[in-house]
C-alpha cells in the first residue's frame, strides 16, 4: 500500500500532522502510505530482533536495535523519514528521543506485497546514500534474503534454511528460515 500522495514537496511536519494511527515515510519530499503488516511480517521481525538483541547483549556490544515504528531522520534535512522494520544503531550520539538522527549502522526491511519496489529499489538507493553499513530485504514470499554491504560495496543472496553472516559483526550469522531463526557465534 506504498501509495504516493499527490505531487507536491512535504516535510517532516506534514508527517507529524497525519491523523493518529496513520503511518507513511518521507522520501526526498514524497509521502508514502504504510500498510499495517501481516501476521507472518512481525513473526520474522520478532524472531529476527530478538536474536540480534541477544547477540548484542551476551557479547557486551554498544549498539542497540529499535523496532518499527521508529523515526530515522536520514539525511539533515526535513524531507526525509522512515521507519524501518529493524534499526541498529551503534553510535549512541545519533540517539534523541524522537529516533535516529543520521544513518543506522545496520537496517533489516522485511518485505510485504505492498512494499517490495519500496525496499528493493527507492530505500536501498537511499539507505546507501546516507551512509547505512549493512541492508537486510528479508522476502518471505520468495526465501530469500538479500544483504547489500555497502562498506564492502557487495550484495548477495541467501535461501532460507541457511545462515546469513552478519556484515558488522563477524563473529555472528543468523539461520532464516519459514520456522525459525537460530543464530550462531564463528
Amino acid at each position: 500500500m506504498n501509495v504516493v500522495r499527490k505531487e507536491e514537496s512535504y516535510t517532516i511536519e506534514d508527517i507529524y500532522a497525519l491523523p493518529d494511527g496513520e503511518r507513511a515515510e518521507l522520501i526526498d519530499g514524497q509521502i508514502y502510505d504504510m500498510a499495517p503488516p501481516n501476521r507472518r511480517h512481525q513473526d520474522i521481525l520478532f524472531s529476527l530482533s530478538r536474536k540480534i538483541a541477544d547477540y548484542i547483549d551476551s557479547n557486551n556490544r554498544k549498539c542497540k536495535v529499535y523496532l518499527a515504528p521508529f523515526a530515522v531522520f536520514l539525511n539533515e534535512d526535513d524531507r526525509n523519514y522512515v521507519e524501518p522494520d529493524i534499526s541498529v544503531i551503534c553510535d549512541q550520539s545519533k540517539l534523541a528521543d524522537e529516533g535516529c538522527n543520521g544513518a543506522p549502522d545496520w537496517i533489516i526491511e522485511i518485505v510485504s506485497p505492498s512494499s517490495r519496489q519500496m525496499d528493493y529499489y527507492k530505500k536501498l538507493f537511499k539507505y546507501r546514500t546516507a551512509g547505512v553499513r549493512e541492508y537486510w530485504v528479508v522476502d518471505s514470499e520468495r526465501q530469500l534474503v538479500t544483504v547489500y554491504n555497502f562498506e564492502k560495496d557487495n550484495m548477495e543472496e541467501y535461501s532460507f534454511g541457511g545462515y546469513v553472516p552478519v556484515g558488522i559483526y563477524e563473529d555472528f550469522s543468523i539461520k532464516v528460515s519459514n520456522k525459525t531463526f537460530d543464530s550462531t557465534r564463528k
